[in-house]
């Protein structure tokens, strides 16, 4: 690992990209909002009341959301890939995606099976958010019942694909039994959004983020470590299971988060650590970690930016964005470099 190199132009530049796309995804939408005005509304001396509405109660949440939401899951993409060594590995590979999946399919397309109880819940603007940190959480539960009793981290993973396929048959069947308006309305919450958080809701997911940020600082010596093998790990006193364990209740808790407040947002977890390795060419977490947040938060700004098209009263699915913005990156990187750094 390269450790005597700081990374500090590196550093100060994606401060000065987070800064712009900042700034400028407040400043797009269907009503165009000079700069001066934005900065204007943020120190509290704007003229137009309209504007400062605006910016106060939508665009600046929206704002913050993508950053906390991208940079949580380049983090939780860059634990997940670590801890299993597989340039593959993504943030919901432990099924926690697929849990609050469940969870959301369980309020919205659960009233076509269980009727009136269900359908109640849905009145409530937290239903799916509950429910879907309640299914991330059961299923988290589940892999660190499992994982107490399996040695080997890759067996770990391929669990975690099982309960993804479980809860996968459930929503199937659940599904078959929905109405059509049922069945929009679950495609639509799959689709992602980061505009629909107040700021109460976004002190909340603030708050368990910052959680599972400071496990993920926590665990960055464990994660050294297991770059250069399991046994190497022991030999320097790293108790693997007490480090495994920390890296997946990081994980779980951002990643598990996202999914419940801002839908399950696809590709920035899987590609940012690989896109971040080509600026910062080391395996040293202490450099990665903070990398991947800023990038993470940076590549998630442009995205929604695009979302917007500005200009128009239209918004395009944020995953649909993602996907086509980076899964030609993905394939690009994997054909030109050929192998990952693991």
């Amino acid at each position: 690992m390269k450790t005597s190199k700081t990374y500090k132009l590196q550093f100060l530049l994606l401060f000065v990209i987070l800064a712009l796309c900042f700034f400028t995804n407040i400043s797009l939408g269907s009503v165009s909002i000079p700069f001066k005005s934005i900065f204007g509304s943020l120190f509290g001396s704007i003229e137009n009341s309209t504007w400062e509405v605006i910016i106060t109660n939508f665009r600046l949440p929206k704002a913050i959301t993508a950053i906390l939401v991208g940079s949580g899951l380049g983090i939780s993409g860059l634990l997940m890939q670590t801890l299993f060594r597989n340039p593959l590995a993504g943030p919901f590979v432990l099924g926690i995606s697929s849990g609050a999946s469940l969870g959301v399919a369980l309020v919205i397309l659960g009233s076509g099976l269980f009727g009136g109880a269900f359908a109640i819940a849905l009145a409530s603007k937290w239903s799916i958010v509950i429910a879907a940190s309640l299914g991330s959480f059961l299923v988290l539960m589940s892999v660190l019942a499992v994982s107490h009793s399996v040695r080997d981290t890759m067996a770990i993973l391929i669990i975690g694909l099982m309960f993804g396929s479980i809860t996968a048959a459930v929503v199937s069947v659940l599904s078959y039994f929905s109405s059509a308006e049922q069945l929009q309305q679950y495609i639509f919450w799959g689709f992602g959004s980061l505009s629909n958080l107040s700021w109460n809701e976004l002190l909340i997911f603030s708050g368990i983020y910052f959680v599972g940020l400071v496990l993920s600082i926590a665990s960055i010596k464990g994660l050294n470590s297991l770059l250069l093998g399991d046994n190497y790990a022991k030999s320097l006193g790293i108790n693997l299971k007490k480090n495994r364990f920390i890296i997946i209740i990081a994980t779980s808790l951002i990643a598990g988060t996202i999914t419940a407040f801002a839908g399950p947002i696809a590709f920035i977890g899987l590609a940012i650590p690989h896109l971040t390795r080509q600026i910062f060419t080391t395996s040293n977490h202490k450099i990665l970690l903070p990398a991947v947040c800023l990038f993470g938060a940076i590549v998630m700004l442009i995205c929604d930016s695009v979302a917007q098209l500005p200009g128009s009263d239209y918004i395009l699915p944020i995953n649909a964005i993602t996907a086509l913005v980076g899964a030609p990156v993905v394939i690009w990187l994997l054909v030109r470099q050929r192998k990952m750094m693991f």
